[in-house]
């Protein structure tokens, strides 16, 4: 998908600090006997499926970036991408955030008058096991997430401007998905790029009527993970140069 040595030092060096910090923050945690997903859960007293966690997101004032936590219903045939994960994290970056040379793509059911607080761009998806380890990263249909589209190669500049710097409902959780994104983030940019190949793809194929409001496509893309083996490989490419 990515072939690590294709990068430059400067984006191997960067993935791999990043990866220092996701791996000492899930060590830390895992000291006191809990994990990333443990310390979400500890600002409700109960977790429903489809429950954001925290309730109200996190937002970052400054970075106008937020996430939030949730699990869906496991599908009855077993069918649903989702069905291996504990939950998965959203994340996205609001329209104060978003720099002024970058816009919405101009669908047709595209209002160019909103409010820029009602702008948003969902970035990735990160799903979660039981253990509170990542397992994949995925994109999704515009109807999934109520975002408003952004074309990929924008959408993967929005990438470089995700960070959620305060201690607000965790600072470990905080600090481990800004790293996540930087640890990731040239497969995250591939996997923008296929969630609009599958956009055309399946518009070609059904031909819908409004093609990101279609709920016959949820997940436009994916891609299993091992943080170990990932963060493994940087090192080695890297001390091979």
């Amino acid at each position: 998908m990515i072939d690590l040595n294709a990068l430059s030092n400067d984006e191997l060096q960067e993935m791999y600090h990043a990866g220092g910090v996701v791996s000492e923050t899930m060590r830390v945690l895992q000291k006191s006997n809990t994990n990333i997903v443990g310390e979400l859960l500890k600002t409700v007293e109960n977790f429903y499926e489809w429950e954001h966690i925290p309730k109200e997101d996190v937002y970052d004032a400054h970075s106008h970036c937020q996430y939030y936590y949730h699990a869906h219903a496991k599908s009855e045939d077993g069918s649903s991408l989702h069905d291996d994960e504990h939950g998965h994290f959203h994340t996205f970056i609001r329209g104060k955030g978003i720099p002024d040379d970058i816009s919405p793509c101009p669908l047709d059911d595209y209002d160019p008058n909103m409010d820029i607080k009602d702008v948003n761009a969902h970035l990735i998806g990160i799903g979660m096991d039981q253990m509170g380890t990542p397992i994949r990263l995925f994109t999704v249909n515009r109807w999934v997430t109520g975002e408003t589209w952004h074309q990929a190669t924008d959408t993967a500049t929005l990438l470089e401007h995700f960070e959620i710097d305060h201690v607000h409902p965790s600072w470990a959780v905080n600090l481990w998905l800004s790293n996540m994104i930087l640890l990731f983030k040239p497969y995250i940019k591939h996997l923008i790029q296929q969630r609009d190949e599958a956009i055309t793809q399946w518009h070609t194929k059904h031909k819908s009527d409004n093609v990101y409001e279609d709920r016959g496509l949820e997940v436009t893309s994916h891609l299993d993970i091992n943080l170990i083996t990932h963060i493994e490989n940087i090192e080695n490419v890297l001390n091979a140069r």
